[in-house]
């Protein structure tokens, strides 16, 4: 039985243990499915620790930087719509497009954004952003 006014707890994606190419592919499948189910949500997403030495210049998994982002814009409707805010916990030592990309919130994602280490304090902001 729903409760009526109850939001769905935040979605955690965790990413962390995976490569960075990888990693992104995910999130972004991930926040498609939740924009598909056409319910309002917040998520937070654990992403890995940069690599050790040079960044690939290829894409293991086949999905290129723009692939990626083909599908960012083909999903931020439902973000604008749907998202109530991502939280993104990554280490402190992350290269610097993606420290930019992360703190780029509305801009980019189309919803809020928080960035933190801290993945206690990314479960409280995203609960708060749905209200739970």
């Amino acid at each position: 039985m729903d409760i009526q006014g109850a939001a769905p707890a935040p979605r955690e994606i965790d990413t962390s243990g995976l490569p960075m190419d990888q990693a992104q592919a995910l999130v972004l499948d991930e926040l498609r499915a939740l924009t598909e189910r056409a319910e309002p949500f917040a998520a937070i997403l654990l992403m890995p620790a940069p690599p050790q030495g040079r960044t690939p210049a290829a894409s293991a998994s086949g999905t290129s930087t723009a692939d990626r982002v083909r599908t960012l814009k083909l999903i931020r409707p439902g973000l604008t719509a749907l998202c109530r805010g991502l939280a993104f916990v990554a280490p402190a030592d992350i290269p610097a497009e993606r420290a930019e990309a992360i703190h780029s919130g509305e801009q980019l994602w189309g919803c809020p954004t928080m960035a933190t280490q801290d993945v206690t304090a990314a479960r409280a902001w995203a609960g708060a952003r749905v209200g739970g």
